[in-house]
């Protein structure tokens, strides 16, 4: 232990050094292999919306020792279209959803659950949502994601500059992307709250990522001056610099976050928790992964194209060209030595 233990200290003063900038490829190609799957995910599975947003019932009884087998059996006997979704919450409530149902269908599905639990009716909670409401929360959530990229982008353009602003956008739809995929592979329902959990992992994203920019433009302030390093290398000392510090804060904030979705959406059965849990769950992790390994990378290529940084590279690999690699001659050398090495002509009297 004592090996690693000042591994964070060894890292910030540069004397051990993890490449990351020059291993972008290696990155790029594992972010691929998961967005591939979320693509696969997404055309085969797709997302599994809530009523919250397609629109139909939910019947929320109470009932102490309800099991979810009772609830599916009793809603099956009515013959209401579509497969019901029956969850529980807490230890005494059952919730079932179902698609969109008349007057005639929600006062069956109601009756069959008083009957089969016994229980009033007037103690079922019964909430109708209507598919126009179901769209109109549907907009109102892509206008609020289309919003808060529009406005990151402004922000870390003015703060830091266009191309930072670039690359922390393009690890947000990374990240978003691949948690979607991930969400949509394990089938939970997309509710207000997946909304709510997906907003959340975009802003823990950019905090990680701004951190690691704010060192990156630290470490590249007189780059072009001082001549002792390339872009690359100055930004894969900044990542290094930063590295400890976002897997520890990271680590802080999926403990919590674990433990809602595997001690109290699992274990308790908090169902209310797991939508939630889960899209910050894998947005926390995808966020540090790309705050590290895909932000820094694109803002160094990106930043590497500009004639000032390839001349800036030039110069650095040419103080750093190995002791005894011949230099060639000018060519007008030979021109001047070439005379002179001829043997001189005696001339006779």
């Amino acid at each position: 232990m004592s090996k690693f233990s000042g591994l964070g200290g060894r890292l910030y003063r540069g004397e051990t050094s993890i490449e990351i900038i020059g291993h972008r490829r290696r990155w790029y190609a594992v972010s691929a292999v998961f967005v591939m799957l979320s693509l696969g995910a997404l055309g085969v599975q797709g997302l599994h919306l809530g009523i919250e947003f397609k629109g139909g019932s939910s019947f929320t009884v109470t009932k102490v020792g309800a099991s979810v087998e009772d609830a599916r059996a009793a809603v099956s006997a009515t013959g209401v279209p579509g497969e019901a979704i029956v969850q529980t919450i807490g230890t005494d409530k059952i919730r079932v959803q179902t698609g969109a149902l008349d007057t005639v269908q929600n006062n069956a599905v109601q009756d069959a659950l008083a009957a089969k639990f016994a229980v009033p009716v007037e103690s079922i909670d019964t909430q109708i949502v209507g598919p126009s409401w179901g769209k109109e929360i549907t907009r109102k959530a892509v206008y609020g994601l289309l919003g808060f990229l529009v406005f990151v982008m402004l922000y870390l353009a003015m703060a830091f500059e266009p191309k930072m602003a670039v690359a922390a956008i393009a690890a947000v739809v990374h990240d978003v992307f691949i948690t979607v995929g991930i969400y949509a592979l394990v089938g939970f329902d997309v509710t207000p709250a997946t909304v709510i959990g997906f907003l959340t992992i975009l802003g823990y994203s950019l905090y990680d990522t701004v951190v690691v920019f704010d060192k990156i433009r630290e470490n590249t302030r007189t780059i072009t001056a001082t001549s002792k390093s390339t872009y690359s290398q100055a930004t894969n000392l900044a990542v290094n610099q930063t590295i400890v510090r976002s897997i520890n804060t990271s680590v802080i904030a999926l403990l919590p976050v674990g433990s809602i979705l595997f001690v109290g959406a699992g274990l308790l059965g908090a169902g209310t928790l797991k939508d939630l849990s889960l899209a910050l769950f894998i947005g926390l992790a995808v966020g540090t992964y790309s705050s590290i390994f895909i932000a820094p990378p694109v803002l160094a290529q990106l930043r590497e194209r500009e004639p000032a940084m390839q001349a800036l590279a030039k110069r650095v690999n040419g103080r750093t060209a190995p002791v005894g690699t011949p230099t060639p001659a000018p060519a007008h050398s030979e021109e001047r030595r070439g005379p002179r090495n001829q043997p001189k002509r005696k001339h006779r009297k």
